[in-house]
Formats: structure tokens, C-alpha cells, sequence
């Protein structure tokens, strides 16, 4: 019989053990390997760690935490981790027991709990999805154990948290689809109002970066946007808190100063083992220094530190913010309703992230809703990389005709763009039709199955598969690649959904698929008519 109960300071070595046996000496928390540091974790106010027991012998098989100071002080978030079964005693419900208990700890002690589960064991996310945690986001390659690793995001709320949330955020259109996404999982009503026309921060500006120090803690106290007021990047830790607590949370900031003021800071911690830095504050008394000083941390990440995975907590109230920081390479990996308390209410936050190591990022395994939310996360990763393609062919495709530099980046950024081999179907005649197609690079044949030869050629800059979008009919005929030929993807569903989002762009989309078909048909009848 197992039963689970509060962890002691007898339980120590037995805790260490678990987690040398689970993780050898690779894991990312020290805590768990030094006595005197897991007997602080033991009797911290700030934290819960319990211990499965073996009845019977007194075995200690499993230990689990939840961490209560994830949030600021005053948000009442704690994170469900740590949770360790002894190789041995697996596929006993041990992890189960583990959970069950955590929760009746803490319910009372939370407003928002949250889950991050392992890629490589899936049966923490099958355990929390159990306990009415919901999938929220998907943090790739977040965590450096042997190698990185991503990790699936879920929330679960308490009291009254959700009835404090603060409604219809304003958020880039990047962050739109996960968001309606994470909203439905919450059982939430999508309210957000997406904003296409908020402007990033502008670059330059000359300022001289320092680290802080005690000397000008007190003028940056003084400074209140971005710290009490307009509040646009959320964290564990906060200027107020005092220098000595902000040492010792590992936490630092970068001043910027310009003729000897200081115009702002931005506040971080950095994990040398896991190789991350998360922010968790910026202080600016003008528009230029934000940019400024998120650039200046980003390219210290990049060339000083070895930085592989920044993270950054946006207001999802704050689209300027969102999207600086999409301008420069952050991507949205998690929406997380009223994870913040701020002033009155609950505001929801965007998790943001920007990947400085190139890896696979595999999906194998996950249940049906983190699988959809990790492929609307991974999807926006692939498409920085599809962008800069798109918008050097933009000028010679025609279905690009007319839309200026801002409505092609809207359009490519739905896109995905793949490779086929000479004489590769890309699509056969009577199947469902789902996507469109449009030649980057290549030529095409179209074949239908009573005529033994090709009746048409689909070259560079044209579509494919438009019939079908225009008819919501399956395809016509069978396009076979004639060479290599380089492809973007368009689905269906999210040209419709960017159509409902920008009329705009549909009203451009639709006339210059009307022309290109018209342009095709005309060569099918000369085709048809020199057989004759």
C-alpha cells in the first residue's frame, strides 16, 4: 500500500536518491542534490514537498512539489513540479497519488496552478489532463536536461480566479489562433479583439548599458511605466522587492542611461545550467530605450552567455509589445488566461519565446489537445523561417499581386512551404482538397484520367488547387511534379480565418485567383484545340 504525506527532513536522502535514480546527476535543480539545500526546500514556507511511502516497509518511492512563488508575490500562482517515482515503482499510481494530494494541499492556496509536462514522459501531462489541468501552450525546447527538451504547458484555476480575469484582450494576430485555442481548453468564451495596426516600438537611440546596482536602485524605483503603471511584461520577481531579495532570486537588471539618467531597465534571470533567461520586467521612461534594451539582452544571450531559450511573459493587453517582440524573432508558445494579478483584476499573459539553438522539435505521444496546440505553437517557429522565402518570391507570384509589404507578411505567415521530387504526386483527381498550392520554384503537370497526356502546366507564380477553394469541391485533376519543385502551402481553414480576420487581403486574394484560373483555362482550350 502506498499513502502520501509531507515531506520531513529524515526523508532528505531518500528524496536525493529518487532523483538520482530518475535523473543521474543531470538534473537542472542543485537543491535536490545537496542535504542542507532540500532540507530548506523541506521546511520552506514557499513551497509544498510531499513523499510516497511504501506502507509496509517505509520506503519512501516518490516525492512531488508545488512551488507557491512562481507568480509575483501577490498572484497567488504556484507551479505543480517535481514530480519523482522511483524506477522500481512505476505503473503503480504512484504519480496519481502524488497529484491528488498536492491539490488538496494548495487549493486553498492558489488561484492558478500550473503543469509543465516532459516530452519524454508523457504520463505527467496524462496525469494532470486527469486532474482537470488544461493544455494552454507548448514550450519548445525549453528545458536542458541531456539535451533540450520541450515541455507542454497546463493550467488549472482555483476560487475565484477566473471570475477576476480581465476581458477582451488586444493581441497581434500571431497570437490569435492559440489564443482562441487555450481560451476553448479553459472553457472561456474567446474574447480577444485582434489588433492589426499597433506599431512596435521604434529602434535606435544611444544609451550606455550597466548592470544595477544599489547606487541606482532608487532612481529606477522612481520610474513608474512599465513597473506600476502600463504594465506590459509580467514576472516571479519585481524591482520593489529590494536588492537583496533580487540577488538572491538570481534576478538582474540592464539600465540604460543616456547623458548620466537613467531612461530604463529591463529585468531578467539567467539559468547558466539550463542555458535560459527569462524576463520578468521593463522599466522605460520613453518608447526608444524599450527596443533598445531587449535587443542589447538578446544579443548578450547570443554572444556572451551561450543562451539557448529566452522567455518573456507579455501582457495580452499590450499588442506594441507583442509585437516588438515578434519583429524581433520572439514567437508565441503559450496563452495563459488570468495568470497575472495586476491592480484590481486578472489580466491574461502570453508566454513569448525566441529559440538561439537550432533543433527537431518532436510531437510524438501527445494527447489530441496538446497535439493541436503544439501545431498551432510550431507552426508559427516554421513560418519565421518560410517568411523570407515568401517575400523574395512575392515580387513574381501572382496571387501576391497588389498587396503591399505588410499584407504579404499577413499572407505569407499562414503559409508553409515544402519541397516534391521530379514525377512526385502532389495531389491526386477526386481527393478531399484542403490546401492550396502555389509554385515557388518548378513546373507542374496536370493530368485527368481520360486523357493520357497532361492538358495542362502549372509554372513558377502560379496556384494550384484554387478550384477547389473556390468550389469546396475535392480536386479536379492530378498535379504531378515535371522537376524539383518548391511549394508554399496554404490550408484552407486559415486563409478563410485570415480572410475573416482582413477583408482586405481576401478582396486581393480571391481577384488575383480569379485571373490566374482565367489565365489557365485559356491555355487548356489551346491545348485541347491544337489536338484537333
Amino acid at each position: 500500500m502506498i499513502t502520501v504525506r509531507e515531506a520531513t527532513g529524515h526523508d532528505v536522502p531518500a528524496i536525493r536518491e529518487i532523483f538520482l535514480s530518475c535523473y543521474g546527476t543531470d538534473y537542472t535543480d542543485a537543491r535536490y542534490y545537496d542535504d542542507q539545500l532540500l532540507t530548506r526546500l523541506v521546511y520552506s514556507e514557499n513551497s509544498l514537498l510531499l513523499v510516497a511511502e511504501e506502507t509496509e516497509t517505509g520506503q519512501v518511492v516518490g516525492t512531488a512539489s508545488v512551488d507557491l512563488e512562481v507568480g509575483a508575490h501577490s498572484d497567488l500562482v504556484g507551479e505543480f513540479g517535481r514530480l519523482a517515482v522511483h524506477p522500481a515503482f512505476r505503473q503503480r499510481g504512484v504519480g496519481k497519488l502524488l497529484m491528488g494530494e498536492r491539490l488538496r494541499h494548495v487549493q486553498d492556496r492558489l488561484q492558478v496552478g500550473l503543469v509543465e509536462a516532459r516530452m519524454a514522459h508523457l504520463y505527467s501531462l496524462k496525469i494532470a489532463e486527469a486532474n482537470q489541468f488544461v493544455v494552454v501552450g507548448f514550450r519548445p525546447m525549453a528545458w536542458l536536461l541531456r539535451q533540450r527538451e520541450s515541455l507542454v504547458l497546463l493550467a488549472r484555476y482555483f476560487g475565484n480566479a477566473l471570475a477576476l480575469r480581465k476581458n477582451h484582450p488586444r493581441i497581434i494576430p500571431e497570437v490569435h489562433a492559440l489564443s482562441h485555442l487555450a481560451l476553448e481548453n479553459c472553457s472561456l468564451s474567446p474574447d480577444t479583439i485582434v489588433d492589426e495596426v499597433a506599431p512596435a516600438y521604434p529602434p535606435g537611440g544611444s544609451f550606455e548599458v550597466q548592470e544595477l546596482t544599489t547606487e541606482g536602485y532608487a532612481a529606477l524605483l522612481r520610474i513608474e511605466r512599465g513597473r506600476v503603471r502600463h504594465r506590459e511584461i509580467f514576472g516571479p520577481v519585481r524591482l520593489h522587492y529590494g536588492v537583496f531579495h533580487l540577488q538572491a532570486r538570481r534576478s538582474c537588471y540592464l539600465i540604460a542611461r543616456a547623458d548620466g539618467r537613467i531612461e530604463g531597465a529591463v529585468g531578467f534571470t539567467l539559468d547558466p545550467v539550463g542555458k535560459t533567461v527569462r524576463i520578468f520586467e521593463l522599466i522605460a521612461l520613453r518608447d526608444e530605450v524599450v527596443r533598445f534594451l531587449l535587443s542589447d539582452l538578446e544579443r548578450k544571450c547570443r554572444e556572451q552567455w551561450e543562451i539557448g531559450y529566452v522567455e518573456v511573459d507579455v501582457s495580452a493587453y499590450a499588442p506594441r509589445m507583442q509585437r516588438t517582440l515578434v519583429e524581433m524573432g520572439f514567437m508565441p508558445a503559450a496563452y495563459v488566461p488570468a495568470l497575472a494579478f495586476h491592480e484590481v483584476e486578472r489580466p491574461d499573459v502570453v508566454k513569448m519565446v525566441r529559440l538561439l539553438s537550432v533543433a527537431e522539435i518532436r510531437t510524438d505521444g501527445l494527447t489530441p489537445r496538446a497535439k493541436a496546440v503544439a501545431d498551432v505553437v510550431l507552426r508559427h517557429f516554421r513560418t519565421r523561417n518560410v517568411l523570407p522565402r515568401i517575400a523574395q518570391a512575392a515580387q513574381g507570384l501572382p496571387l501576391f499581386s497588389g498587396l503591399d509589404a505588410e499584407q504579404v507578411n499577413r499572407l505569407a505567415s499562414v503559409c508553409r512551404v515544402t519541397n516534391f521530387g521530379p514525377e512526385e504526386t502532389i495531389f491526386r483527381q477526386g481527393e478531399a482538397a484542403e490546401e492550396m498550392y502555389v509554385v515557388l520554384d518548378g513546373e507542374v503537370a496536370i493530368g485527368i484520367a481520360d486523357s493520357p497526356a497532361p492538358v495542362g502546366l502549372v509554372r513558377t507564380g502560379e496556384c494550384l488547387g484554387e478550384t477547389s477553394l473556390l468550389g469546396a469541391a475535392g480536386h479536379s485533376a492530378t498535379a504531378t511534379a515535371l522537376t524539383g519543385v518548391e511549394m508554399a502551402i496554404l490550408a484552407h481553414q486559415d486563409l478563410a480565418e485570415l480572410i475573416r480576420l482582413r477583408p482586405d487581403i481576401g478582396l486581393l486574394i480571391y481577384r488575383n485567383l480569379a485571373v490566374g484560373l482565367g489565365e489557365k483555362l485559356k491555355r487548356v482550350d489551346a491545348s485541347f484545340a491544337g489536338r484537333r
